[in-house]
């Protein structure tokens, strides 16, 4: 049966420093069922593309290898050029032949620039829309990874879901650092563990808002705000057998890139007046530069039964959706950050000065 050609097609962005098992990882993915109508991009870095000698290809048709430079470098070329042309190039008496897509980038790539054109572009944003974010994260060098390279931890930071790879090559303690570490950084993400990068698809696919069916969206699980409670327990790396790891304290040292990263949730009890509904958002647009990283939300807007969801990658703001009805009995706006030295203190007074009325007084 042919994918719908009405609704937006969902893509997976898998990516993850250099060495962290990404091709690895996809070779385990195109093999299984989920996958099997899924078309991939791959993006490579350097005048010898040969990281496509190790893809499997699990259908014919469904890789495809783009060599002409780092993704985000030629975003709004190669890539626009890519996702506009694969649906007619790989399609059978004009019925498309591919559910979803797949794309890995470059270790090097900072995905944002990936979601700025599938939010964006005007002959994109209506065909495609994004699914999730992958980041492949090895357990052996992650440490020294995030330590050296800022990229890794703004990967990591903005994940939908982190796999971890290479934990035969890890000993005890950099196992638990790395993980306390993922605490503070994207408390958030899923984790599993990739052992020998197998990881089932489902761990991956329909981690957006909404899934590739269409199905009534699961915004509880999407927003996820009890992980950024202070004491919420560390969810821990999920794998056959394993048990997540408590918690721990730890000193910072200060030259580390991930400690500028914070995470935090919070909630407006009252109902967001329509009039300064548009202020309340251009706030956010303002916030959302390259050092608020992810913000996702849902706004109770006074007058409106439905809620209005929001969601934005560093300066990327996407347009806000209206759910067709609330999650739960919790009708509290509530949003999510991951800010890179913005602290809770800035982005509450900037939000809460917005819904000042005109004399000072909050509605």
């Amino acid at each position: 049966m042919s994918p719908s050609s009405s609704s937006p097609i969902p893509v997976t962005l898998l990516t993850g420093f250099l060495g962290s098992g990404k091709t690895t990882i996809l070779n385990h993915l195109v093999r299984q069922p989920e996958l099997a109508d899924a078309l991939v991009i791959i993006n490579e870095f350097g005048e010898m593309p040969l990281d496509h000698l190790l893809v499997a290809h699990s259908t014919e048709n469904t890789i495809l290898e783009m060599s002409s430079g780092c993704l985000c470098c030629t975003i709004r070329t190669d890539l626009v050029q890519t996702l506009r042309d694969i649906t007619w190039r790989f399609s059978r008496n004009g019925q498309r032949q591919f559910r979803r897509v797949l794309i890995e980038t470059t270790g090097l790539a900072d995905p944002a620039p990936i979601v700025h054109t599938l939010m964006t572009h005007p002959q994109l944003a209506q065909r495609y829309r994004l699914d999730g974010i992958v980041v492949a994260l090895d357990l052996a060098a992650g440490n020294a990874t995030l330590d050296h390279h800022p990229e890794a931890v703004r990967q990591a930071a903005i994940a939908d879901c982190l796999l971890l790879t290479k934990s035969d090559l890890a000993d005890a303690e950099a196992r638990r650092t790395l993980l306390r570490r993922l605490d503070a950084i994207n408390p958030a993400a899923p984790r599993h563990e990739a052992r020998h990068g197998a990881i089932a698809a489902g761990a991956v696919l329909d981690l957006g808002l909404f899934s590739a069916e269409g199905k009534v969206p699961d915004v509880m699980r999407w927003l996820h705000e009890e992980a950024y409670a202070a004491d919420a327990p560390h969810h821990g790396l999920a794998h056959p057998g394993g048990h997540g790891h408590g918690h721990d304290h730890h000193d910072h040292d200060v030259h580390r890139h991930d400690d500028h990263i914070r995470a935090f949730c919070f909630a407006v009890n009252d109902p967001i007046p329509v009039a300064r509904l548009a202020a309340w958002l251009e706030v956010l647009r303002s916030l959302s530069g390259p050092d608020v990283l992810r913000v996702k939300g849902i706004l109770n807007v006074e007058g409106q039964y439905q809620p209005l969801v929001i969601h934005s990658v560093q300066h990327i703001v996407h347009p806000p959706v209206t759910l067709p009805a609330w999650p739960g009995a919790d009708r509290r706006s509530r949003l999510v950050f991951i800010t890179r030295d913005v602290s809770r203190a800035t982005i509450e007074a900037a939000l809460q000065s917005c819904l000042q009325n005109d004399s000072g007084q909050e509605p």
